[in-house]
């Protein structure tokens, strides 16, 4: 079973950075798509960013050019890079992995975990 743990949630103002991580003990992610979902209160969950096993990324038009997603070198850990952080960016962010089921667009947020809090605020 793999399961995943996000860390590096809070708080922040408006325009500043986080850095959410994810690992799964005992696990690497070599051959996995793994990406970023969020759900804000009274939305719908969001595919936020994704990276493919072949390396290439993707975003959604609400956070391109501000976060980036990233894996280490060795696999194991995934990255979340949020620059400029927006009020609307406030949500709970779930760690994703094809280890798990396909990390696509239409997945319910709770199908993952239970996520880690972000809250942009002044």
């Amino acid at each position: 079973e793999v399961i995943l743990v996000e860390s590096g949630g809070g708080s922040a103002q408006p325009g500043e950075s986080l850095r959410l991580s994810c690992a799964a003990p005992g696990v690497t992610f070599d051959d996995a798509d793994m990406g970023w979902y969020r759900q804000a209160p009274g939305k719908e969950c969001e595919l936020v960013s994704r990276i493919r096993s072949d390396g290439i990324t993707n975003y959604a038009d609400s956070v391109t050019g501000r976060f980036t997603i990233s894996l280490d070198d060795y696999k194991t850990k995934l990255y979340h890079q949020m620059n400029r952080l927006k009020p609307e960016d406030t949500a709970t962010y779930f760690c994703a992995s094809s280890l798990v089921a396909p990390v696509v667009a239409g997945v319910e947020c709770e199908y993952w975990d239970e996520g880690i809090p972000v809250t942009v605020s002044s």
